[in-house]
């Protein structure tokens, strides 16, 4: 294999330059040396769609962790049945930004990976947390009835197509239902009183008010990012040490959340 060249020179100058071009391979077959950019661009499209085929994957691990926590819920291990519900927020948390980061959308354009990420959603932070607060004894006799509550509220509010805005929040109370569940069963209340929450965060789902998304909503962002990281490892904290409760510990991470609620009534009272 080699390569001719052309030299040429100028006629407006003294100094002869010499210009190099790569003319054809001689010797070698067009065909062989077209396979071999074409096997090229194979290999470079199934690395894009292995990659994003790994991330959907990832994705829907979410299930697997999701699946283990009810199994532990069921046997009344409340303790890791919340550290593996931790473990499908946290998946949930970083899929969308691997997913946007190497482009899966495009590079799977026949795979809906919102649609996979709503299912492994509402089995995590809907049905699970249901099972428990069943399981945990949480609300009054008829338990498995009022389950419904969070089901039924949440399966509409999955389905709404601005349950998620353009502009970075949830409208409507979003399906925080594996952190209404840990509270409760932290707290300890009256099963009336729980039973009292629950249908009003129902309720709540319904009401299109705007909440805020502790990492898109770009109001106070500087604020809500560092203290969700902080109420993240209280929680987690929380989990870990059941059945013991701190109560100093549950009050601080309480506290987020009324800084969340009282955040999210005010940006949307200032947009209307």
């Amino acid at each position: 294999m080699w390569y001719g060249y052309i030299k040429s020179s100028s006629d407006n100058s003294n100094n002869s330059r010499l210009n190099i071009v790569p003319l054809l391979f001689f010797g070698v077959d067009h065909t062989v040396l077209l396979t071999i950019l074409f096997l090229i661009g194979i290999v470079r499209v199934m690395k894009q769609k292995i990659i994003a085929w790994m991330i959907q994957f990832y994705t829907g691990m979410g299930i697997i962790t999701g699946m283990i926590a009810l199994r532990a819920a069921l046997s009344g291990d409340m303790r890791s049945a919340f550290a593996w519900l931790a473990a499908s927020t946290f998946i949930d948390g970083t899929d969308g930004t691997l997913a946007r980061g190497f482009r899966t959308p495009e590079v799977l354009p026949e795979f809906n990976g919102r649609k996979l990420d709503d299912i492994v959603d509402y089995f995590n932070y809907v049905i699970i947390p249901a099972i428990i607060m069943v399981r945990a004894h949480i609300f009054p006799s008829g338990a498995w009835g009022w389950a419904l509550i969070p089901l039924l509220s949440s399966a509409y509010g999955f389905c709404q197509e601005k349950a998620k805005t353009d502009d970075g929040y949830f409208t409507g109370f979003p399906s925080y239902w594996n952190i209404v569940a840990l509270y409760l069963l932290l707290l300890d209340l009256p099963r009336s009183l729980n039973l009292l929450i629950v249908s009003a965060l129902g309720i709540l789902v319904f009401v299109p008010l705007k909440y805020i998304d502790p990492f898109k909503t770009k109001p106070l962002r500087q604020i809500t990012r560092p203290l969700t990281v902080a109420w993240a490892l209280s929680v987690v904290a929380l989990v870990l040490s059941l059945p013991y409760v701190s109560p100093a510990l549950l009050r601080l991470s309480l506290a987020y959340c009324g800084y969340y609620f009282i955040a999210s009534f005010l940006l949307h009272s200032c947009k209307r």
